[in-house]
């Protein structure tokens, strides 16, 4: 089944209280899946501060537990000899979050440096503004173990899981985020994902996962890399990927939303002057501020709906 809340913050008045806000519409969720939950986290100055890159990661692929067991001094540590210099280390429960001041080629040094150090760990998101935070259990237990309510920012994706297609295990786990500060969630089945999964590993892509939603983040991933802007991306993918799905989709500027041409799969948007949101269902998006003056709708299928910070 899963659930889906995204929110995208149009009054920077707010960003204090992204964290707090997607806590709320992540937990009314909590029945629509809890074998996992993930969240992803645009602009938060301690995960992601500006200037940086950084990268989210679990240790241990195979965690199951709501924390990664490790001490974040002793993590920098391996990570600064692996890196090369001096790296940042923020505990979040079963994830970690590194960074490090730089660019692109800093952050491909630190991805590096994660796999060299770690080499059993799951890279859950790289970028200059995102944090992505996987972990299995129950979404209420991973949001306190995130420390999400404390968050900051300009926008936020999460997710919820009932596990179908995959093994129950951070790999599985929503948000997929493959591609610099990407992300992307789905409620829903891709019918044909081993086909597509065929002909990017041609390409040269490289799964985490047997999920068939790491299929749709790679195939997004793979066109925005091209040139292709999100709206683009997602126009390519409703004619590629046969199946049922509802899909959030996020990078560092937008925030879009589309359905297969069925729409069997459960949302809702609400649009006011200072946020936009989207959630799988209304409950998750009445303890916004200013509810009761959004415009509230369903959207249509095979409609991209895209909105730009």
């Amino acid at each position: 089944m899963c659930g889906i809340v995204g929110l995208h913050l149009r009054n920077p008045a707010l960003a204090p209280r992204l964290g707090e806000l997607l806590t709320g519409m992540l937990c009314e969720m909590q029945d629509r899946g809890a074998d996992s939950a993930g969240i992803a986290v645009y602009g938060d100055p301690r995960w992601s501060p500006a200037g940086h890159v950084t990268v989210s990661f679990v240790p241990d692929a195979s965690c199951v537990e709501l924390t990664s067991g490790l001490a974040a001094e002793a993590v920098a540590g391996a990570l600064a000899t692996a890196y090369g210099a001096d790296v940042a280390v923020v505990d979040a429960g079963p994830t970690l979050v590194a960074h490090v001041p730089g660019g692109d080629a800093e952050l491909d040094r630190l991805r590096g440096a994660v796999k060299e150090a770690f080499p059993e760990a799951l890279v859950a998101g790289f970028g200059a503004d995102v944090a992505v935070l996987k972990g299995v259990g129950h979404p209420r237990d991973l949001a306190e173990a995130y420390g999400l309510p404390a968050a900051q920012g300009w926008q936020g994706v999460g997710h919820t899981r009932m596990a179908t297609e995959s093994a129950v295990t951070p790999g599985g786990c929503h948000p997929y985020a493959v591609g610099p500060d990407q992300c992307l969630v789905h409620n829903g089945s891709f019918s044909n994902h081993a086909s597509i999964r065929r002909d990017l590993v041609a390409a040269g892509a490289e799964f985490d996962s047997m999920n068939d939603t790491e299929v749709g983040a790679r195939f997004v991933a793979d066109r925005l890399a091209a040139g292709y802007t999100v709206e683009t991306a997602l126009k390519e993918l409703l004619t590629t990927f046969d199946g049922f799905y509802t899909l959030l989709v996020a990078d560092g500027d937008s925030f879009a939303v589309v359905r297969d041409a069925i729409a069997c799969k459960p949302a809702v948007i609400a649009e006011h002057d200072d946020w936009v949101a989207m959630a799988s269902e209304y409950r998750a998006l009445v303890g916004l501020p200013g509810i009761a003056e959004a415009r509230i709708y369903e959207p249509e299928p095979e409609r991209i709906y895209a909105w730009t910070r």
